[in-house]
């Protein structure tokens, strides 16, 4: 359960750093504006969500780490490409192309051999 909290917790970061981003444009950094670009992100409300969700997660994983070997939760992290499948769908409107399902399909299979071999 550590785990998929800690997938849907790094999923959401993504979510919410993918908001931010659609907010503020593309970001470019460079010499000449690297710390305004830098200021505007920290005070963007999407960015910061998302790096506490990054942080909320990481204390998760760790957690879930001391507690299942590394060749099994790692492969647990590409549950976070059907959960931002979806999303970005609904949210940001993104196309998700029948090829990109079938291959988010071979990975949800590959993660269940992996969870089934433990």
């Amino acid at each position: 359960m550590l785990l998929i909290t800690g997938v849907l917790l790094n999923a959401a970061a993504q979510l919410l750093l993918k908001g931010g981003t659609n907010r503020l444009g593309i970001i470019t950094l460079n010499a000449d504006n690297w710390a305004s670009m830098l200021t505007r992100m920290a005070s963007e409300g999407y960015f910061i969500a998302g790096a506490a969700f990054y942080v909320v997660s990481l204390v998760v994983w760790i957690v879930g780490l001391s507690r299942v070997p590394v060749s099994v939760a790692y492969p647990m992290l590409s549950i976070g490409y059907i959960v931002n499948a979806l999303a970005a769908q609904y949210l940001f409107g993104e196309a998700v192309t029948s090829a990109r399902w079938l291959g988010i399909g071979f990975i949800v299979i590959g993660v269940y051999l992996v969870a089934r071999s433990a």
